[in-house]
Parts: C-alpha cells; sequence; structure tokens
C-alpha cells in the first residue's frame, strides 16, 4: 500500500468550445483575480493558487489533453512518482504516457477505474535533476 499522497497539487480542465474557454478564463482571472502565469488565447491558461496548486484551462487548440474528456482532472502529491505509478500499475491502472518531468518535478497522468484521467505529482527524481 502507498502511504505518500499529501494533497490535490492540479486540477486541469479541458474545454472543447472557445467560448466556454474564454469564458472560464475570465471568470478565474477578472472575477477570482488569478493571475495567469502563461495564456495562449484558445489554448490554455494556468494559474497558480496561493498554496502553490495549479489550475489549467485548456481550450479547443491544446491537442495535448485530449484524454481529460469532459472532466476535470485531479492530481494528487505524493512523494515518489514512480513509486506510486509502480503501485498502481501493480493492480492494472492504466497509464496515458511516459512519466514526464521538468524543472524538478514528475508527473504521470492515469485513467482511473471510473474512467477519469488523475495526475500523480512529485518530485523529479535526484539523479534526473543532477546536473
Amino acid at each position: 500500500m502507498v502511504e505518500n499522497v499529501h494533497g490535490l497539487g492540479f486540477l486541469g480542465v479541458r474545454l472543447e468550445d472557445a467560448a466556454r474557454f474564454t469564458a472560464v478564463v475570465s471568470l478565474y482571472r477578472d472575477v477570482l483575480g488569478l493571475v495567469p502565469f502563461r495564456h495562449e488565447p484558445n489554448r490554455l491558461a494556468w494559474f497558480r493558487l496561493g498554496d502553490g496548486t495549479e489550475l489549467h484551462v485548456y481550450g479547443p487548440e491544446d491537442e495535448d489533453h485530449v484524454a481529460f474528456g469532459d472532466s476535470p482532472c485531479v492530481g494528487l502529491v505524493v512523494d515518489d512518482v514512480e513509486a506510486t505509478r509502480g503501485a498502481l500499475e501493480g493492480v492494472g491502472v492504466e497509464f496515458l504516457w511516459p512519466t514526464q518531468q521538468e524543472a524538478g518535478r514528475a508527473w504521470a497522468h492515469y485513467r482511473g477505474p471510473d474512467g477519469n484521467v488523475y495526475e500523480l505529482i512529485g518530485p523529479a527524481p535526484a539523479e534526473a535533476t543532477a546536473g
């Protein structure tokens, strides 16, 4: 049993309709006061909440997150992405892509038993981030 899930670190949603994408981005930016740290019209808007959680909105021009479907993707913060991935794969959970790494972080997307896409997020392995 893996006992290293610390919280939610990511929420992503993909919207196929440009008007809905624009409305959601406007809601987060103009009403809730979140400042996007990355924004590409009709493709993506990334926001960071006060606790560090990232909120990503993907639009119709984004092709990398089509697997999210119509449901939000929630990311679970773990100590070791690869160990947690191994435990999940050991019980038959399907991972959609190889584990990705950038800027000291690692993440991996999987399809839960409910059919929705989820994500594991954690620090990149030390050997991958070293010099």
